[in-house]
């Protein structure tokens, strides 16, 4: 089940959003204007008051929905359920999936991108909110793998090498394309992709829980 994205929002609520999704991507928070925003929305210039409060409340919702998107084919509970290693092949799939789904807006990745080089104060809200508590989960999946041998800053290295994997197949498509021209990047190689970067972590973190040991 995707974890949801809030179905009893205002219409108009929701095509702010949208709207704002697609502006802030293109032109950044600073440059982007709120009149913008209500004119490819259809609303009103007041809209954004009314509905969120301010520009910031604006960029900050729009940011909570854009990695709700990403990650509604991985929730919370799932991550919370069954032995470590189909814990973590949930978590790789359902990253991989909302990276390589193309239905969803063109805008969700490139205001993530964007937001990543030019971070705003948008970005400790939702580190806080969202991406902290979900990499809790993660480095306690990576920790019953791995047992006790290995220190809290080797398990966020091993959590940051699984992630940097995923984001790969989306950041570097431009030259992986140019290597290995029959690649493909959408749905049809989710379950292939999933499969290979789960068996490739797993295998490493076992062998990195052997050498621990010794």
């Amino acid at each position: 089940m995707a974890e949801s994205i809030p179905s009893e929002l205002p219409e108009t609520h929701v095509r702010l959003i949208e709207a704002a999704g697609e502006v802030f991507a293109e032109q950044g928070f600073h440059s982007a204007t709120v009149r913008d925003i209500c004119q490819r929305a259809g609303a009103n210039v007041a809209a954004v008051n009314y509905h969120f409060g301010s520009k910031e409340k604006l960029y900050e919702a729009v940011l909570h929905y854009a990695h709700k998107r990403s990650f509604q084919h991985a929730t919370r509970e799932q991550l919370q359920e069954g032995p470590p290693e189909e814990r973590l092949r949930t978590f790789i799939r359902g990253l991989l999936k909302g990276i390589l789904d193309h239905g969803s807006p063109a805008w969700l990745h490139q205001l993530m991108c964007r937001e990543m080089m030019q971070p705003t104060p948008g970005l400790d809200m939702l580190i806080e909110h969202e991406i902290r508590p979900r990499s809790q989960m993660v480095r306690a999946i990576i920790r019953e793998i791995v047992g006790p041998g290995l220190s809290e800053h080797e398990v966020w290295l091993c959590c940051f090498s699984i992630v940097s994997q995923l984001f790969f197949y989306h950041h570097s498509r431009a030259v992986i394309r140019r290597l290995h021209p029959e690649m493909c990047f959408d749905l049809s190689v989710h379950e292939e992709l999933a499969d290979h970067v789960w068996r490739f972590s797993l295998s490493a973190l076992r062998a990195r829980a052997a050498e621990a040991q010794r």
